[in-house]
């Protein structure tokens, strides 16, 4: 799991809070926080001042209530409990993996359950409505798809081609184990 680590684990910029115009720089890497800042003044005397830079290890930026403070405060309190998360090895796996392999594991839920993971972050969202997720939903789920329909999926859309041609309101689908999940009502 580790190798799904790059050396940076995290990074972001922003402004300072009103009326600071300053620029901030934070950064997470595999041992050390980073928070630079670039002072943004009109004074002739603060042109060539060089940015500040604050180092910490994590042992001591979960120490650290003024280096908190400063994060809390540019970046706001999620960031701050992110950073604190990442400083306890707290490490978010599932958004590191790579596109493809991570449509491999979702290949294996059902497709209900995929909606659901859609709704997860905007990373799964992008992922769920990919024409390559479609394309393997209609290659692996649906038991009549024939490999000449292809060219004719590649043209409409592999997504209109589901809902077009083998998605039928819940009534008779089969999920990827060829188990059926139609809901069976009382008559």
């Amino acid at each position: 799991m580790a190798s799904l680590l790059g050396e940076k684990l995290f990074e972001i910029s922003g402004q300072g809070p009103a009326p600071s115009k300053d620029f901030y720089n934070f950064e997470i890497t595999r041992n050390e926080v980073i928070l630079n800042r670039w002072t943004i003044s009109m004074r002739l005397e603060n042109k060539f001042r060089p940015p500040k830079q604050q180092r910490s290890t994590f042992s001591n930026f979960l120490l650290d209530k003024q280096l908190q403070d400063d994060v809390s405060n540019v970046f706001g309190e999620k960031i701050l409990d992110y950073s604190l998360s990442l400083c306890q090895g707290h490490y978010d796996y599932l958004d590191r993996i790579q596109d493809d392999l991570l449509l491999k594991i979702m290949s294996f839920l059902q497709l209900k359950d995929r909606f659901v993971l859609a709704q997860l972050s905007k990373r799964f969202n992008m992922l769920c409505n990919s024409e390559k997720f479609w394309e393997l939903t209609v290659k692996n789920d649906c038991p009549d798809y024939h490999t000449d329909m292809e060219d004719l999926a590649k043209a409409m859309g592999w997504k209109v081609t589901y809902f077009t041609f083998f998605h039928n309101d819940g009534t008779n689908h089969n999920d990827h184990n060829g188990n059926d999940t139609t809901s069976k009502g009382t008559e």
